[in-house]
């Protein structure tokens, strides 16, 4: 399966690198585009949770890579749940 990166641009202003097991995070998000924190993480959990199930269906098991990935947003994003104006830019699609 072609896999990709999304590099995100967080509140603080660093960057991730995420990694999706599939090209499907290309019909969910957008380069250039800036989320609001809550959307962004919802988004991102459907797209890489889509993903490892088109990995299940191919392989017989889900992508564990884009389960810590999605691990890896909540966490990330936690650190900016007490602001509300918060935004997330995905930055590059690659």
């Amino acid at each position: 399966m072609p896999e990709m990166i999304f590099r995100v641009r967080w509140p603080d202003g660093s960057l991730s690198d995420c990694y999706s097991p599939s090209l499907v995070i290309r019909e969910h998000l957008e380069e250039g585009k800036v989320y609001g924190l809550a959307d962004f993480v919802r988004i991102s959990r459907t797209a890489l949770t889509i993903a490892s199930d088109r990995v299940a269906a191919k392989f017989g098991f889900p992508c564990s890579r884009a389960a810590r990935q999605i691990a890896a947003i909540d966490a990330t994003a936690a650190r900016f749940a007490g602001d509300p104006a918060a935004t997330v830019t995905v930055v590059a699609l690659t």
